[in-house]
């Protein structure tokens, strides 16, 4: 790992070549994600014209990560980091090269699954390594830079996927998507730098799988994300599910009123993540964590009671910012918490029970909107995040900053 080297925010991307890289390669990878997305989705329902094709396709996306975790997991602490993000991308970029041959919204919902399994990969393999590309002062400043690019590929790349597609279909949003997976591997290749500083031979898969779910549950910072933030995750999804009714229904303001509430979210994600590094350098992980826990739960609350969307938009730009900073936090937690050997297993695991949660408060969300009504659903998206907010504030009285992952030990 680098040291000595303590940039400031930003001043990160032109201080560190390999971090720079690294930022380039998610970045260019992430607006191609976000425009493909948009273009599977409309792609898959003008074949179809039914949503339970639309539910399929964002299930594929989304299923992989849950099982990578348990499958998967261990091959990132065993094979060299570079290597699988390469092979990720190149993976990507094949399939997107498929797709516009793609004769059926089946074929198209099964190569989403192997875009699925490439990203479950990708994503743990990136922060796994970023500790080793950047000093521990820069761990925060790092994580904010790559989650706050990541939120603004969401916007431009959403906004730029739907022109493309209304302009000319699904097939150049493909075409462009699988060239950007490309730049990232080029990106990849051209770090310097190692992503990893030791690789222990393997003990056997159920032996590698075991020893990962052992230290996320012997760690107080990995136990407070299993705990704290899969209870946000259960809340969240809630109000993901449940945001267009509370848009059209309960504030009567259209599908315009939807996109300002799902905008101001991406804008309060994008500050709180690029803030995130800032606020851990001055007060360590504990204060941010909890006090972007009860941003959370304050900006969903608040929301609901709000009496139309351009007030509940300023409360949703709260809870961003909470939700940033703590997805910052979370990503730090488990670099200093993690020996590098484990780190990879770490995070996918963490991700892994993330996501699964994330899908069962899909489940639920329905019929408690339908049954309850979106400001209910709502209010309990905020019960949800000021459990979870209590459940932060006793873990994590135990996480000493710089402490060494043994010493964080229940």
């Amino acid at each position: 790992m680098t040291s000595g080297r303590s940039g400031a925010g930003l001043g990160l991307i032109a201080e560190a070549a390999s971090f720079r890289r690294l930022f380039l390669a998610t970045f260019t990878s992430s607006i191609g994600t976000w425009l493909a997305f948009v273009a599977l989705v409309v792609d898959v329902y003008d074949r179809t014209g039914d949503a339970n094709w639309v539910s399929a396709l964002l299930i594929a996306d989304f299923l992989p990560i849950v099982l990578v975790g348990i499958l998967l997991g261990p091959l990132i602490d065993r094979l060299p980091r570079r290597n699988i993000l390469v092979a990720a991308d190149a993976l990507r970029a094949g399939v997107f090269c498929v797709l516009p041959f793609a004769t059926s919204a089946a074929q198209i919902v099964g190569l989403a699954l192997i875009i699925g399994v490439a990203t479950s990969l990708f994503r743990p393999a990136v922060f796994a390594g970023l500790p080793n590309l950047v000093g521990d002062d820069d761990l925060g400043h790092a994580n904010g830079i790559l989650q706050s690019a990541e939120n603004f590929a969401w916007a431009v790349g959403a906004l730029a996927g739907g022109a493309l597609v209304a302009a000319s279909g699904p097939d150049a949003a493909y075409w462009l998507n699988a060239g950007t997976f490309v730049v990232s591997a080029l990106f990849i290749l051209g770090i310097r730098q190692s992503l990893e500083q030791e690789r222990s031979p393997s003990a056997g898969h159920r032996r590698d799988l075991v020893e990962g779910l052992r230290m996320v549950t012997r760690s107080r910072g990995l136990l407070t994300i299993l705990v704290a933030w899969s209870i946000v995750t259960l809340g969240q999804a809630i109000g993901n599910v449940s945001e267009i009714v509370l848009a059209k229904e309960e504030f009567n303001a259209g599908d315009f009123g939807y996109g300002v509430l799902v905008a101001t979210a991406a804008v309060g994600l994008t500050i709180g993540s690029l803030a995130g590094g800032d606020v851990i350098r001055h007060f360590g992980i504990r204060v941010p964590y909890v006090a972007g826990v009860v941003l959370l739960a304050v900006g969903f609350a608040a929301a609901a009671v709000s009496p139309n969307v351009w007030v509940a938009a300023v409360f949703v730009v709260v809870s961003g910012l909470g939700n940033g900073a703590v997805v910052v936090c979370n990503a730090v937690l488990v670099q200093r918490g993690a020996p590098d050997r484990l780190r990879g297993r770490a995070f996918t695991v963490v991700m892994s029970i993330g996501y699964a949660f994330f899908g069962l408060g899909m489940i639920v969300a329905g019929p408690l909107t339908n049954g309850f009504g979106a400001r209910t659903a709502w209010g309990i998206s905020a019960a949800l995040c000021a459990v979870a907010a209590c459940f932060a504030l006793v873990l994590l009285s135990g996480v000493e900053e710089r402490e060494s992952p043994v010493a964080q030990t229940l």
